[in-house]
């Protein structure tokens, strides 16, 4: 998700990258722990543990200093959607990572911040230059050589990535839209109530008891690796720039290669390789030209 570095902040860019460079190490984790438990337990439970705990962690945190402030929101529905969309983004990623290597997985989901140039023009009126637009469309043909749509090694589980994407986009334009109205924490503990509730809802019909101890843990420690990976990330734009930033999120790719690699002996083929190469270029063509004034 995009952050403004507000003026008197601290300018320590080194240190801003070394946030950002481990958040992207414990994301990989966290999905290479979800792929393993995946094979035991439904992804809803997985999601359910993910984002529950992830809950309870705001709440650790904020509720002390802010009391039932956290709960003050002037846009309740824009929040509640955006918890939607975070939820579905989870449950579609979880649901694919099951049987789809994790370097993979996560070469399709770069394509988010390009459907964000996308489709905040339409829901934001963000107006997208030529530049911009024909770096989504390069980015999406990149997400095409990864999956390879019509190939023999296509599964309809890469469809549910690109929804992933998706959902996550949506969700970063309604936070971009609360920006200024709601606290940053209080969007931070709405973005997975509403997702809460509903898979404590769903729980019942998918729930299996975790096998030992060993498990419990696992589960618990989904919102963990999340919760802290997004405070790097808060951390690392209190250092330095977005802009400045941002590329080094696609160092996520580094880290999921060396998960897929020890948890599962997973070896991304030439095709990930070239897709991911173009998504994430293309995403670097958006980033840089962020940084020039704008040219309608």
């Amino acid at each position: 998700m995009a952050e403004i570095q507000t003026p008197g902040r601290s300018s320590r860019p080194l240190l801003g990258v070394l946030f950002m460079c481990t958040a992207c190490t414990l994301f990989p984790i966290m999905n290479g722990l979800v792929k393993l438990l995946a094979a035991t337990y439904e992804p809803q439970q997985i999601v359910w543990f993910r984002i529950v705990s992830h809950l309870l962690l705001v709440a650790i945190v904020f509720m002390p200093r802010m009391g039932l402030g956290l709960l003050r929101t002037r846009r309740i529905g824009t929040q509640f959607v955006s918890s939607v969309m975070m939820m579905l983004s989870t449950l579609f990623f979880f649901s694919a990572v099951k049987s789809i290597p994790v370097a993979e997985a996560i070469s399709v989901t770069f394509v988010a911040p390009l459907a964000v140039v996308l489709l905040a023009w339409p829901l934001l009126g963000e107006r997208i230059t030529f530049f911009r637009m024909a770096a989504v469309i390069v980015g999406f043909a990149g997400v095409l050589i990864v999956i390879r749509p019509g190939s023999a090694v296509f599964q309809w589980q890469s469809l549910l990535l690109l929804g992933s994407a998706i959902c996550y986009a949506m969700y970063q334009i309604l936070i971009r839209r609360l920006a200024g109205i709601d606290a940053p924490a209080t969007s931070i503990f709405y973005s997975v109530l509403l997702g809460a509730i509903i898979m404590s809802i769903w729980l019942p019909f998918v729930w299996k008891l975790p096998q030992n101890a060993t498990d419990w843990a696992l589960l618990v420690s989904l919102g963990a690796f999340g919760a802290l990976g997004h405070f790097c990330v808060a951390k690392a734009m209190t250092y330095a720039s977005a802009n400045f930033v941002a590329p080094f999120n696609y160092t996520q790719m580094i880290g999921s290669v060396v998960v897929g690699y020890l948890m599962f002996a997973e070896v991304p083929d030439f095709y990930t390789w070239l897709g991911t190469a173009v998504v994430v270029g293309a995403g670097l063509m958006v980033g840089l030209q962020g940084r020039k004034p704008q040219r309608i």
